[in-house]
């Protein structure tokens, strides 16, 4: 019998109606998904959906987007403890950002089969919300290093960098590479910083 105490928490409605919008989404794509596919495969009823996200599809769309980058930047700080200087912060969000990229099979999957939207929410759409969550979870670990208002300019180039870097690879620049990473940010992104940073 398991305990309470390592029992894990039941999802709430609300995960288990993005749980089934991840599966539906993988499974038919997101273009093709209506709010019944969606309710019919959480459980639920349309009028609870609709209830959860008024607005229908597009609110529980974003929730799910949100939610994806909320759990890809958590994992990315998980490879952020005992960091030296900014220099290797730098380094070590490049190079984890850009691995779980590579790995994300749902990612992989929207790219291949709907490469429009998947590009849309990477770049037009998305960018503005990749960069807002980027802000939440890694100011704090830049701002340790560099005042807020530069750590907020940092942060956004980072996120635009390894964006670009992601979707059109470069021959001479591997930012999952460490070695690669580290040259070309101690080369190209230190400096373009530090003549504000010594100012500020």
């Amino acid at each position: 019998m398991t305990s309470p105490a390592s029992a894990a928490p039941a999802p709430s409605v609300e995960e288990r109606v993005l749980d089934a919008a991840k599966v539906c989404i993988e499974r038919w794509g997101m273009a093709k998904i209506t709010i019944d596919d969606i309710a019919n495969e959480a459980g639920v009823s349309r009028a609870t959906l609709y209830r959860l996200f008024p607005g229908g599809k597009d609110v529980l769309f974003e929730a799910f987007r949100v939610r994806e980058l909320e759990d890809f930047f958590t994992r990315l700080a998980s490879h952020l403890d005992h960091i030296d200087d900014l220099e290797d912060l730098l380094v070590r969000v490049v190079v984890s950002a850009t691995e779980e990229l590579r790995s994300d099979q749902h990612l992989a999957g929207m790219l291949a089969s709907e490469p429009g939207e998947a590009l849309t929410s990477l770049t037009v759409d998305g960018l503005p919300r990749i960069i807002r969550i980027a802000t939440v979870f890694l100011i704090p670990l830049v701002g340790e290093y560099v005042p807020r208002r530069e750590a907020s300019r940092l942060v956004e180039f980072l996120a635009r960098m390894v964006i670009s870097f992601f979707l059109a690879p470069s021959d001479h620049v591997d930012l999952g590479d460490a070695e690669s990473a580290r040259s070309f940010i101690a080369t190209f992104v230190l400096p373009a910083f530090q003549p504000s940073l010594a100012s500020s």
